[in-house]
């Protein structure tokens, strides 16, 4: 969440000291779980030996290691009982000072006592690097910082800096510190965006609600959203949840249907209050006709969001966040809707704007304006009600068939602007850290000078040498440079600054540029990955490359890999036992004279006064005697004297082994790819897979589909199985509602009928079906549109009882719930507006942004919910009246069968 760098003119002894304390300080914390320090190194003792000395000597490493050892210990030689006391017995041996290793005999003749510092030099060093680490091109140490899951972010960088400046008051003045990868004010940035938006949201719902209901009226509804806000924050903070992007997204969606019932409530009251009653009557009366469709029309909204409770995994860990709210806000709307507003219009209700008032066995014709429009318009549809049905199911497939041709296609979670990316640097070769590192900085050299150029970084940290191993981490990555980029609005687009970069880049021979993008959703790496797995290695060679080249002449895919080993070679050297035997040497000694050579032999260890850990006692031979060549020249100590292991040794090299991977106890294999950007990862999945099925595979050889394909394919089947649920718990309440299976029915299809509006809003907008975004948004919308269903068909049950003619009934219940049929499912998409349109406004900074990355987010759910309501409350208008009708029509033609005679046949004369 924090990188801490550490630089300037001071030694690197000093830095690491500091980022060690400073290490120590910042995982005190309770919410941080880990700080890694990047370019750090161990502190060691490096006994530089003269191997001519050593010769002359008749010397070798294991004397020399034994001899330490022996040496460097603490013996605690027990007690002695004197008769007047009892006392401890030690032999202090432990080395304190590097004199105390330079002083320690190795050989004695006579008088004469060779000492270690006869045959070498010691100092105290680091071991050597395996990784280089630059911030801004400048040489620092830095301090990786990560939170514990479910920790406050803003607040653990917060006490991270604050401890970081209290330390710093007593370093060395020449010292620098920078903090970059501030993942705190990305998360600011992104709640202050979505502040604004519960904002707007508010602000356009009371507009309107105060446009149809009049200022009193509107200000009762009105208080259903801060009293429901309130209440949810309180329950999410009696679980232990803080607010956080996707609660304050679950507050935007939420705001159109908190009035909802609220809505309906004073609408009925207006209405009684416009028919003579008093308020208190009307309001009275309002609660109590309205209460079971309110509740009813509450609780399968809450069924909708109940199963998402449930979902597993990274996503479900993430999005549980937004059932919880609005559960929590929901619930709360309906307490508001059913006793807090109806206790306040008792005292201050007042009949909101004047609208058509006619008695409910008045003549539907006699309405005027636009409720009369409607009426007349709702009196044709229903004179040809199998029509309306018959067309509204030809939409319903004509639009899916539309999106499935014409669409943008599918993918798993939608496109963000990313805040920060990552170049890894690929290079093949037994290269050293150095080497690495000079091919490194040439890519680094040019990040630096887009930089003078544009100014469009924050940072630019660089680590080459070893990389950390994770599963993503290709085996021949030598570098990585973690870019952060400056505000979304202050600079290019991240495609273009990395393509960019890509293209400066293209000119270095012998190494491949990667880029990749911050995640926007749960992390699974690139999208394109492919395992084979097989007990028989030997066949999963072949089968990885055929498919590496079909997917390299693909178009549309970049930076593909696959896990085959890196070529290389490493040298084998091979001791010839029987030889040895011969000269007295054993496989011990060969290997230390060896390890002379190369790393060093770890001789002992010891604690140096200005040191609270330990440091090892390494020794090695001078660096001009370590190299390839010197392996052949090594002369150990044996029988008959000094003898070069060439003459039973043989150094042969030999192709390097790579890493080996296992899945299931079986040797495994993986290819990955990534997409260009405007390219859709599911679509090139799906023509790897129908090509894969034209391969001839052996049986033996296992195929699975990793990554983004396999994420996509859990989400997709929890959001089936949450959708059947919830519509199974939906099904439930409405049959013991209105103990009706057709009207259960009838509101259940208003459902499937609303992706109608989700297919054509993806379609005008130009997104792509998002799998878990637009997948919870028709989840959601599930919950949304059968409110006003429940009520209309409410309406509709109980004037059938005091209406004969059926027609008539159903007109006047579509020009009663008209207006707050409109106003509900106004109100909601008006909440989310302004993350379909990808507006912020800030009310903060009074400013104006479109495009912002906070609205990326949500724009796809908002999408699906926005159109889907809109052609919901058509079908709540004019569908479902068209299905009540011919129900009725079905209903008196089989009357009217049954009351039509039989003609019985005549007796023959």
């Amino acid at each position: 969440v924090l990188v801490v760098s550490l630089g300037g003119d001071v030694p690197e002894r000093t830095l690491l000291k500091l980022a060690r304390n400073l290490q120590d300080k910042i995982e005190a914390l309770t919410s941080v779980l880990e700080v890694k320090i990047g370019g750090d190194r161990d502190e060691l003792a490096e006994v530089v030996i003269d191997p001519m000395l050593v010769e002359s000597y008749s010397l070798n490493a294991r004397q020399i290691a034994e001899n330490i050892q022996l040496s460097n210990q603490l013996v605690a030689a027990g007690t002695l009982d004197t008769g007047s006391g009892r006392f401890a017995i030690k032999v202090p041996g432990l080395f304190e000072t590097v004199n105390d290793i330079l002083d320690m005999p190795l050989k004695t003749k006579g008088d004469a006592v060779v000492r270690i510092r006869d045959i070498a030099s010691i100092r105290r060093t680091f071991k050597d690097r395996k990784t280089y680490a630059r911030v801004n091109g400048q040489p620092a140490v830095s301090l990786d910082v990560s939170k514990r899951t479910g920790e406050n972010i803003i607040e653990t960088i917060a006490n991270v800096r604050s401890i970081v400046n209290e330390e710093s008051q007593n370093w060395p003045a020449g010292v620098e510190v920078t903090f970059s990868q501030d993942k705190s004010q990305n998360i600011r940035d992104m709640l202050r965006d979505l502040q604004n938006n519960v904002m707007s949201a508010v602000l356009l719902v009371m507009i309107v609600i105060v446009a149809v209901l009049g200022l009193r009226s509107g200000l009762l509804v009105g208080l259903a959203i801060p009293g429901s806000f309130l209440s949810g924050i309180l329950v999410l903070s009696t679980l232990g949840f803080t607010v956080n992007v996707v609660v304050l997204f679950g507050l935007i969606l939420s705001v159109g249907m908190l009035v909802d019932g609220a809505i309906v409530v004073v609408e009925y009251a207006d209405k009684k209050m416009r028919e003579g009653a008093p308020r208190r009557v009307a309001y009275i009366s309002a609660a109590k006709r309205m209460a079971w469709p309110i509740i009813a029309s509450t609780a399968t909204t809450l069924a909708a969001f109940m199963p998402l409770l449930f979902w597993p995994g990274i996503v479900g860990e993430f999005m549980k966040f937004l059932p919880i709210t609005l559960i929590a806000t929901l619930a709360a709307s309906l307490l508001m809707a059913l006793i807090f507003v109806p206790t306040l219009g008792a005292f201050f209700g007042k009949a909101g704007a004047a609208g058509p008032l006619l008695s409910e066995t008045a003549d539907p014709s006699d309405y005027t304006g636009g409720t009369g429009l409607y009426v007349r318009v709702l009196g044709g549809f229903l004179n040809h009600p199998g029509k309306v049905l018959l067309s509204a199911f030809c939409v319903l497939i004509g639009a899916w068939m539309l999106y499935l041709n014409f669409g943008k296609g599918i993918e798993f979670f939608p496109k963000v602007e990313p805040d920060q990316a990552v170049l890894q640097i690929h290079a093949r070769g037994n290269l050293s850290v150095e080497e690495k590192d000079r091919l490194v900085s040439e890519v680094e050299k040019r990040i630096l000078e887009l930089q003078r150029l544009r100014g469009e970084l924050k940072s630019i940290i660089t680590i080459s040498g070893e990389q950390e191993r994770r599963d993503d981490t290709p085996e021949d990555v030598i570098g990585s440079i973690r870019l952060e980029f400056v505000a979304w609005d202050q600079r290019r687009r991240a495609d273009v600054i990395l393509a960019d970069l890509l293209q400066r880049s293209r000119s270095l021979a012998g190494i491949q540029v990667e880029t990749r993008k911050q995640e926007a959703g749960p992390p699974v790496g690139k999208p394109i990955h492919i395992r084979l797995s097989s007990r028989n290695p030997d066949l999963l060679t072949p089968l990885i490359e055929k498919i590496r080249t079909h997917l390299e002449t693909m178009p549309g895919l970049k930076d593909i890999e696959d896990s085959r080993p890196v070529s290389g070679i490493e040298w084998e050297v091979r001791v010839d036992r029987a030889q040895a035997a011969k000269f007295g040497a054993d496989i011990a000694g060969i290997g230390a004279a060896i390890q002379l050579v190369t790393k060093g032999v770890k001789f002992s260890d010891y604690r140096p006064n200005d040191s609270d850990e330990e440091i090892d006692i390494v020794a090695r031979y001078p660096a001009e005697w370590r190299s390839i060549d010197q392996l052949d020249q090594i002369r150990v100590q044996t029988n008959v004297g000094l003898v070069p292991i060439s003459n039973f040794v043989n150094r042969t090299p030999q192709p390097k082994t790579g890493e080996l991977r296992r899945t299931d106890a079986k040797r495994s294999m993986t290819v990955k790819a990534d997409v260009i950007p405007g390219v859709l990862a599911d679509t090139k999945m799906r023509e790897i897979q129908n090509w894969l099925k034209t391969v001839e595979i052996d049986p033996r050889v296992t195929v699975a589909y990793k990554g983004e394909d396999e994420e996509q394919r859990k989400a997709e089947a929890f959001l089936k199985t949450a959708l059947s649920i919830a519509l199974f718990m939906m099904g439930i309440i409405l049959v013991t509602q209105f103990n009706s299976f057709y009207s259960t029915f009838l509101i259940l299809s208003a459902v499937i009928m609303s992706t109608v509006g989700v297919m054509l809003g993806l379609l005008a907008i130009g997104q792509p079906f998002s799998i878990v975004m637009s997948g919870i948004g028709i989840i959601a919308l599930a919950g949304i549109v059968v409110n006003n269903n429940i009520v209309l068909i409410d309406t509709y049950d109980r004037l059938s009882e005091v209406i004969s003619d059926q027609k008539k009934a159903i007109l006047m219940t579509g020009a009663q719930r008209m207006r707050p049929v409109l106003l509900t499912a106004f109100t909601t998409i008006l909440g989310v507006l302004p993350m379909v349109l990808q507006v912020n406004i800030d009310f903060f900074e009074r400013s104006v942004n479109i495009g912002a990355p906070s609205t990326q987010w949500w724009q796809q759910i908002s999408t699906a919910i926005a159109f889907g309501l809109a052609f919901a409350t058509l079908l709540t208008l004019v569908v479902t009246p068209s299905a009540l009708m011919l129900r009725a029509n079905l209903a008196n033609w089989r009357t009217a069968r049954k009351k039509t005679p039989q003609l019985q046949p005549q007796p023959a004369a």
